[in-house]
């Protein structure tokens, strides 16, 4: 049976997975990130992250950080284009300490004046960090792209102008749309009884209310394959190719996620890794990904190489890309695709904190979610014929946007 998604009494949802484990985790999860800023906001989702743990009504700053931390626990949050994490990982009997202190950030963070500004620097730093970085820097810079004028393209961080520009007043704005009762979803795995933890969530999120004002996502429907070079003063040249990919509730993305982890995806043995780095020692960094979003995905595939050996890199890939639109996968090439990307994710779900956030992003979009169990089950339907559509749907050269930082 799926995983079900409990409702309390205010509307907000929870979804739970009892184990036996020492440590718990536990996790708010917010159907709001970048694509939801507006032109003049950019970086303000990721800046919210940042100082919703600067304070509440009734905690300061070093007070919130080390409530956690005192009891051996851990306190943290993340930003994505879409969603925004808060969560923390715990000894299991500091459960109502950990549910307490979450709705007190989500609730009552107050951000304070002289915390923003100081975490202005921080944040600024960061943007430094991955303008040094150009194999950080190239995801970011293909997104945009990628997306050309479209929300989904912009900087999870922002820029340094409009970082300095942020204010507690569009802090507040933000929150007010956006962190709203339908967007958001309790998510935990830990050795808690359910029933237990409804009463602790109940306790301490279902009294609160949460406007529920409409809000409405530009969709992503202008796509135009651009190719853009960039010289950078670096040692390696860096490039990133692909395009639009399927949305999460596309019926085509497993297939796609199966094919995408044997073209490039984590194991050492895939056709790219193989035909790139193994076979010809052209490339250390390698890779292909693919990003599912509400209504559209990505696809992009990113190497890093000298320069001399840029196109004979781009000639293996796209050799390897119309092997995959040739022809159809073998049964024992098909069968230990299959296994191999279930076993992935079986060890990532033996790392809990992934598999808490894992089933709290999928309840934001579903009212019921696969257990492990039912997802090796929709792999294995994968046919090969499947594969083969996805690849020449997805996997074209003409549809690509192509960037390239190009090194010395």
């Amino acid at each position: 049976m799926p995983h079900r998604v409990i409702r309390l009494r205010n509307g907000l949802r929870l979804i739970h997975k009892e184990t036996d484990s020492p440590i718990s985790h536990f996790g708010v999860l917010v159907n709001a990130g970048t694509r939801d800023e507006s032109s003049q906001q950019m970086g303000l989702a990721h800046f919210v992250e940042h100082t919703i743990f600067k304070g509440t009504k009734k905690r300061n700053a070093y007070r919130v950080i080390s409530r956690m931390e005192a009891v051996g626990g851990d306190l943290n949050a993340s930003t994505s284009k879409e969603e925004t994490y808060f969560h923390s990982s715990f000894v299991s009997s500091e459960y109502p300490r950990a549910v307490e202190l979450l709705s007190d950030i989500f609730f009552h963070a107050t951000f304070p004046e002289k915390e923003l500004e100081k975490e202005k620097t921080v944040v600024l730093e960061e943007i430094n960090y991955y303008k040094d970085s150009p194999s950080e820097l190239i995801f970011d810079d293909f997104e945009d792209l990628v997306f050309a004028g479209h929300p989904l393209g912009k900087n999870i961080l922002g820029t340094a102008a409009s970082v300095r520009r942020m204010r507690r007043e569009a802090i507040l704005e933000f929150i007010g749309q956006n962190y709203t009762l339908d967007n958001v979803v309790l998510s935990s795995v830990g050795k808690i009884k359910t029933d237990r933890l409804v009463r602790l969530c109940e306790r301490y999120f279902g009294g609160e209310t949460v406007s529920n004002a409409p809000r409405l996502r530009q969709p992503f429907t202008d796509y135009t394959p651009q190719e853009l070079s960039v010289h950078k003063k670096n040692a390696q040249t860096n490039v990133m190719l692909g395009c639009p990919a399927y949305s999460v509730r596309d019926d085509k993305r497993v297939p796609f996620l199966l094919l995408n982890n044997l073209l490039g995806g984590q194991g050492m043995n895939t056709r790219l890794n193989v035909a790139v780095r193994e076979k010809r020692g052209l490339a250390y960094a390698l890779e292909s990904n693919y990003t599912s979003f509400s209504d559209t995905g990505l696809f992009a595939i990113y190497f890093g190489c000298e320069e001399y050996h840029r196109q004979q890199c781009m000639e293996v890939i796209l050799k390897e890309l119309k092997r995959l639109r040739d022809e159809s996968l073998g049964t024992m090439q098909l069968y230990y695709a299959k296994k191999q990307l279930v076993g992935q994710i079986a060890l990532s779900n033996e790392a809990q904190l992934n598999e808490m956030l894992a089933l709290g992003h999928t309840a934001l979009f579903f009212e019921e979610v696969d257990t492990i169990e039912e997802s090796i089950r929709e792999i294995e339907a994968v046919t090969a014929s499947q594969i083969l559509e996805v690849a020449n749907e997805i996997l074209c050269p003409e549809k690509f946007c192509v960037l390239q930082f190009k090194g010395k």
